[in-house]
């Protein structure tokens, strides 16, 4: 994740999460597997989604940008789920100045999969598909690469999974660029005139 705080906000770029690859070994519904998101999942539940809302720890109360009002982009590419925004929200911003922006993380919800079971080894969990309705900046909270709660949505209980990967974040602030010294000249400039005073007495 790259972070750049300028004059108009907290600039975010990265990657969420990278498809394809298998994740150290995590607790799911399935349990103790190794898992891996299939390419053009995180796509479909772009495509499927009304709104993608950009969290803070999770919190609902806490939106800091989203799709619906494009100050929140998102894709998958090649390597994974990638995500851009501006964020102005100065709490948010001033925990980056320091240094408590962890991560990211994302939610699965209703996910399509299956499991790949193996000698000797944990199963692979391959998540085929699946709905998201949320990325999160996780700052307080060190993301866990997966979590599980049961949520109250449209008067109906969804198990809604969190994932997160290991990131690492790059802080950079930008500066206002330095005036330049011309004290030397205005030194120059003011012995001439003292000298061309003399001359005239």
């Amino acid at each position: 994740m790259k972070a750049e705080i300028r004059a108009d906000g907290l600039r975010i770029s990265g990657y969420v999460n990278v498809t394809g690859r298998q994740s150290r070994p995590i607790f799911t519904k399935r349990g103790k597997v190794v898992e891996i998101i299939e390419r053009r999942a995180f796509q479909k539940a772009i495509d499927r989604a009304e709104n993608i809302q950009l969290l803070l720890d999770h919190r609902q109360d806490k939106v800091l940008a989203s799709t619906k009002d494009k100050t929140l982009s998102v894709e998958e590419d090649e390597i994974g789920l990638r995500a851009e925004t501006i964020v102005t929200d100065q709490e948010t911003i001033e925990a980056a100045k320091a240094g408590r922006l962890k991560g990211w993380s994302f939610n699965m919800l209703r996910p399509v999969d299956e499991l790949e079971e193996r000698a000797d080894q944990l199963p692979i969990r391959r998540v085929r598909e699946f709905d998201m309705t949320e990325i999160t900046l996780a700052l307080d909270r060190v993301p866990a690469y997966s979590a599980t709660s049961i949520e109250l949505r449209a008067d109906e209980e969804v198990e809604t999974e969190e994932r997160a990967m290991e990131t690492e974040v790059t802080v950079l602030v930008e500066r206002e660029p330095e005036k330049p010294d011309n004290s030397a000249y205005r030194n120059r400039a003011y012995k001439a005139r003292i000298g061309n005073m003399r001359k005239g007495e």
